[in-house]
């Protein structure tokens, strides 16, 4: 993981991005960029829409997860470890047992 956020840091800084990547720009553009991603299965099942729009829906998704390490990277947040720490409180809020279906 630190691997790829040393990439996407090294892209922006490459072109002087930084300064508009503050956490407030950076949480506008996911939502953005969220929002380009579903906008491919509108009109469509998800079915129709992912073998109509897989390559872009390839790249949408790239582009949240390259805003959701931007801002985990500005906000300090060590992402892996936030996603393992989320996911052990959502096995303590929905237990297996709970499940009942």
């Amino acid at each position: 993981m630190n691997h790829l956020i040393k990439e996407v840091i090294k892209f922006r800084d490459d072109r002087n991005w930084k300064q508009f990547h503050n956490p407030k720009d950076l949480a506008i553009s996911l939502t953005l960029e969220a929002s380009e991603l579903l906008e491919n299965f509108q009109w469509k099942n998800s079915e129709e829409a992912t073998k109509e729009n897989y390559q872009n829906l390839k790249d949408e998704l790239a582009d949240v997860a390259i805003y959701t390490l931007l801002l985990a990277h500005e906000l300090d947040i060590d992402i892996e470890q936030a996603i393992l720490d989320k996911l052990k409180k959502n096995a303590e809020k929905y237990p297996i047992e709970s499940i009942w279906f």
